[in-house]
């Protein structure tokens, strides 16, 4: 799995950079983010909107934790050296 396209964001919104996930397969993954949250830097997951709760997101791509983590370590460590 590699973290590929990263792009930053400079907004004034919690959006910290958009990237996607490349796996072994060469399958490609669009849509992660990266946010500042009360807790600090996290990934995010690519999402749909709720159409009747316009307050709730649904993830697209469900993975494990142990995977998440090794995403998540990825990901922020790629952003650091933007």
């Amino acid at each position: 799995m590699n973290v590929v396209n990263m792009k930053q964001f400079n907004g004034s919104n919690n959006l910290k950079a958009f990237f996607d996930v490349e796996t072994s397969e060469g399958i490609t993954i669009k849509g992660f983010k990266i946010a500042d949250g009360k807790n600090g830097l996290f990934v995010a997951a690519p999402s749909d909107q709720d159409k009747n709760d316009k307050k709730k997101y649904w993830d697209k791509v469900k993975m494990p934790k142990e995977l998440k983590d090794t995403l998540t370590k990825m990901a922020l460590d790629k952003f650091s050296n933007l």
